[in-house]
């Protein structure tokens, strides 16, 4: 097997493919544990800004405005990288996540699972 060379080039996040809102999903990952910690909307002004400061930024569409994650609560989000899948029409932010992730106080959103039908809490609140 050959061995891979890595591929530098300039990145324009004009090149990601946006919904018809300008919006396209982004998931957090806790860049040590690997852990899905949450999903949310970003536009290509939040993008440039998660690049930019390296502060995770995104588009809230209940208020129609930027949020920056942990601006309020404390529990930032700092960016370690930035990838978009294969379509270019999701990105995946690697991040340290300070405190919890999910607004229920919880370390990540998806603390829910449905198995035979039957859902199970798999995580309470931090404290």
């Amino acid at each position: 097997m050959a061995d891979a060379k890595e591929i530098v080039m300039a990145f324009d996040p004009k090149s990601l493919k946006f919904d018809d809102n300008g919006l396209i999903p982004a998931i957090a990952q806790d860049a040590e544990s690997k852990d899905v910690l949450m999903m949310a909307w970003m536009n290509l002004q939040a993008i440039e800004k998660t690049l930019e400061t390296g502060k995770v930024t995104y588009w809230s569409r209940s208020r129609q405005s930027f949020w920056v994650k942990g601006e309020t609560s404390g529990h930032t989000q700092e960016l370690v990288d930035f990838r978009y899948d294969c379509d270019s029409d999701c990105i995946l932010v690697l991040i340290n996540q300070v405190g919890p992730a999910c607004h229920t106080n919880r370390r990540s959103c998806f603390y829910t699972s449905v198995k035979d039908g039957q859902e199970t809490e798999l995580m309470k609140p931090m404290s």
